[in-house]
């Protein structure tokens, strides 16, 4: 008889084996609570330090005519009226490159708001084939330094969203992440 019991479960042993996967249940919640704001509170020192090493700015944007990589001059005046994105970026600038299908996808998705690439190197042949390798879906633009200095761009990448009013709504020093740019265009 004493066999048949050891060989039948023990209804203690069933509780605790409920027990067991409820407590590594609240663990990995716990875990996943600490991850979770750990990584929110990454994410606003991220934007918090980009919106701090942004460029001042005056309250309307600077204007500017610039060539595109066909030889065409491009005038912010032409984009009256519209919520503008200015993405101050360099062919080799490993952030630059990294936030590129961001802002690809997002013009493709958001036709009604400009992204212009101003870059800040290279001769149009180089940037053509640049933008053919990296993917970029939007006109690029090749900077000159009085462009360059009126935005105050010293870090790259540097991203100036521009209302439409053609007030400077955002600017940011740094790597930007969709849901910024999502935000700053809203």
């Amino acid at each position: 008889m004493d066999d048949q019991r050891t060989d039948s479960p023990d209804l203690e042993d069933d509780d605790d084996t409920q027990e067991v996967p409820r407590s590594r249940l609240q663990r990995i919640g716990r875990v996943a609570i600490e991850w979770g704001t750990t990584l929110a509170l990454i994410a606003l020192a991220w934007v918090g330090v980009g919106m701090l090493r942004a460029p001042e700015l005056p309250d309307q944007a600077p204007g500017f005519t610039l060539p595109d990589l066909s030889g065409q001059q491009v005038s912010l005046a032409d984009f009256s009226g519209q919520t503008v994105v200015l993405n101050f970026w360099a062919t080799w600038c490993g952030p630059c490159r990294m936030e590129i299908p961001t802002f690809s996808s997002f013009a493709e998705d958001n036709p009604n708001v400009p992204v212009l690439g101003i870059a800040v190197d290279g001769t149009a042949p180089e940037l053509r084939q640049a933008s053919t390798t990296l993917g970029i879906t939007y006109p690029v633009l090749i900077s000159d330094q009085a462009t360059k200095a009126r935005y105050g761009v010293e870090t790259l990448p540097t991203t100036v969203v521009i209302g439409e009013d053609g007030a400077v709504r955002s600017a940011h020093a740094g790597l930007m992440l969709k849901p910024q740019l999502l935000w700053a265009t809203r």
